[in-house]
């Protein structure tokens, strides 16, 4: 007998106390995506059983906002901006380094499961461009020769 996963406990108990279950899909998205990382096939289906939806719904919802995702992702999601601001002061050329020294494309992960490479229209921080986050940290004024020190600061 395979012994459940508890962080589909905690999905429930968060799904149970949700007053309108079908109006509280984003919200349980949201937290589903918090408890494993990423919405795969059996999240996704395990969501629409609990709330009585079709999957199509859900997967319907996570297709359209782009801060879900269906991938699992690295311990450490590299986000750089390549908004205006960002690009005109040399984004474009942080993300190539970044690509060259995990080689990898932008959406992927790195083999060990460590880094994810990604890019963000615009973060807000435009008075700090160009602008990398790794998780919920932002870094400044960010240039190509910072990458191997911020690479070896999460290693």
């Amino acid at each position: 007998m395979c012994k459940r996963d508890p962080r589909f406990d905690e999905l429930d108990n968060f799904i149970n106390e949700q007053q309108d279950k079908e109006s509280s899909l984003i919200s349980v998205l949201h937290k589903a995506q918090e408890l494993f990382g990423y919405l795969g096939e059996e999240i996704q289906e395990y969501v629409a059983d609990k709330l009585s939806i079709p999957v199509s719904k859900v997967y319907g919802v996570i297709s359209f906002y782009s801060y879900f995702t269906t991938e699992p992702k690295g311990k450490y999601v590299i986000n750089v901006c390549t908004g205006t601001a960002c690009f005109v002061r040399g984004s474009g050329e942080i993300v190539d380094e970044f690509k060259s020294r995990l080689k990898l494309r932008e959406g992927e992960t790195t083999k060990d499961g460590l880094y994810t490479l990604d890019t963000l229209r615009c973060v807000g921080a435009c008075g700090l461009a160009p602008v990398v986050m790794i998780n919920n940290r932002v870094y400044g004024h960010f240039t190509k020769k910072d990458v191997d020190k911020v690479l070896e600061e999460y290693k």
